[in-house]
């Protein structure tokens, strides 16, 4: 069954450079490490949510320590802090 994680984040600015970091350093990152799929979606004037899908729980779980070090270094590296946490088992999907 897929699986997914979601993280909530919150900056400090917005720019198209930090738009094209997150696309090409990024989330090629996620996706390194099992993801079969990742989405970053704006949700807020100065808020985003990163979507990330893998195959099942067992793979999402295989990379998570790699993606709290992913998550550290974007932090580190852009002006933007984590605010929370999801994941879940997908149910239905089109």
């Amino acid at each position: 069954m897929a699986y997914s994680t979601i993280s909530h984040w919150n900056t400090t600015e917005w720019n198209d450079e930090m738009e094209a970091i997150a696309r090409e350093k990024f989330v090629p990152l996620i996706m390194s490490v099992g993801a079969m799929r990742v989405q970053m979606i704006r949700t807020g004037e100065m808020s985003f949510s990163v979507v990330t899908e893998y195959a099942d729980q067992a793979t999402a779980d295989a990379a998570q320590a790699r993606i709290a070090e992913i998550r550290a270094q974007a932090a580190s590296e852009l002006p933007m802090t984590m605010a929370s946490t999801d994941s879940g088992a997908v149910f239905a999907h089109s």
